[in-house]
């Protein structure tokens, strides 16, 4: 294989920022909004603006976390499991917020903790950093699942 130039690494992790990014993007169009303020929360929830910084710093190590697999020969099934469980972070936000359905965004975001585990497994076999750089996102998806849970418990 070809050694690839800091130009082309550095545009590729550009492209892995980029696409990972775009992800939340989707969640623009399904704010939390009026209806979320209605909800019953328990009291361990976290305060609003605790989300934008988190969720900054996890997208970003996800990127980098793609990006040290793509530096690998062989990675394709681990980066098709980096964008299947992207898609299904990008479907979180839209069916909890977008259409008020706790019940169906808990199937969701389990489909969305297995596939972030799976895809950590393949990250650690090419890249332990790269593995790493994902558990502290499976930590916060499993945060995130509980709260997703105990909000469906608590208001349906």
């Amino acid at each position: 294989m070809k050694p690839r130039s800091p130009l082309q690494q550095g545009l590729v992790l550009l492209g892995f920022i980029t696409l990972t990014f775009l992800a939340p993007a989707v969640g623009a169009f399904a704010p939390p909004g009026a209806w979320y303020q209605t909800l019953n929360k328990p009291s361990w929830n976290p305060p609003p603006w605790i989300f934008g910084p988190v969720w900054t710093l996890l997208y970003l190590g996800m990127a980098v976390a793609a990006w040290l697999v793509w530096k690998r020969a062989v990675q394709g099934h681990a980066l098709r499991l980096y964008f299947v469980q992207l898609a299904l972070n990008a479907a979180w936000t839209p069916v909890f917020f977008g259409a008020h359905q706790p019940g169906a965004a808990l199937i969701v975001i389990g489909f969305l903790w297995m596939a972030i585990f799976l895809t950590l497994r393949a990250f650690q076999a090419v890249s332990r950093p790269a593995g790493l750089l994902l558990v502290p996102y499976l930590v916060w998806v499993t945060f995130a699942s509980v709260l997703n849970f105990t909000l469906w418990r608590l208001n349906s």
